[in-house]
């Protein structure tokens, strides 16, 4: 997964600001009264890693990402803050291959979930009930669909930076019983001109929330919707906390 953002990168991160200025709020009062040390799972860019720091201000963060694209970007963003800089670290494995900490405060899994087949999610559900101090969560989002289905084509991004506009287009199609693949399309204009299209294709294991709770209930792992309902948003707590 992480070849394809090598190929998407230059696009991703302009495309995401305006998606973030809805996730961000509601993800910083889901993360209200936890503590650190907080792992920021594909972190991408940075944007979550920001709302983060914002919302949980002393507390340690561990950004994993992968793809080396996006976490050139992190990394500059990181570095060029004073409020980040001291207390982020950016690791450039997997979720599963990283080196974190043996207790966390929380994770963070926005826009990702779905990069996990069941087997990676089992993993992950194992770590937040052996790793979550009393009192962390971890905080998640279900982007649609949470079932195998055909997406038409649609744009979702269109960015003007100076004399270039990006624009950014998707449609999904099955592919397995809980999988389908995004055909995404990013487009670039000089002057209202085509100067550049460029295609990547990627598998997303499609999930919904009856499935998702029954996951989490067999690691003692407590579901519960956090902030407006079209986000998708949930929030996992430990079921002794």
């Amino acid at each position: 997964m992480a070849d394809e953002y090598e190929r998407s990168g230059e696009f991703v991160d302009v495309m995401l600001a305006a998606h973030w200025a809805a996730l961000g709020p509601p993800l910083a009062e889901a993360l209200r009264g936890v503590s650190g040390p907080i792992v920021d799972v594909g972190a991408g860019g940075g944007h979550g890693t920001r709302v983060i720091a914002e919302a949980v201000t002393e507390a340690e963060i561990m950004t994993v990402e992968p793809a080396l694209a996006l976490r050139s970007i992190l990394l500059a963003r990181v570095s060029e803050s004073p409020g980040l800089c001291d207390r982020v670290t950016v690791l450039p494995e997997g979720l599963l291959e990283a080196a974190l900490p043996d207790q966390l405060g929380a994770v963070v899994a926005m826009n990702v979930i779905g990069h996990f087949d069941p087997a990676g999610r089992q993993a992950i559900w194992t770590m937040l009930a052996e790793r979550l101090l009393p009192g962390g969560r971890a905080v998640l989002n279900l982007q649609p669909p949470t079932e195998p289905m055909t997406v038409p084509e649609s744009r979702f991004a269109d960015v003007r930076l100076g004399r270039r506009r990006y624009e950014g287009w998707g449609r999904a199609e099955p592919v397995g019983p809980d999988r389908i693949a995004w055909h995404m399309t990013y487009r670039t204009y000089h002057d209202d001109r085509l100067v550049g299209e460029l295609e990547t294709t990627y598998d997303w294991c499609v999930l919904d929330e009856e499935r998702l709770e029954k996951e989490l209930d067999e690691h003692g792992l407590v579901l519960s919707r956090t902030g407006p309902a079209e986000l998708g948003m949930y929030r996992i707590d430990r079921g002794d906390a």
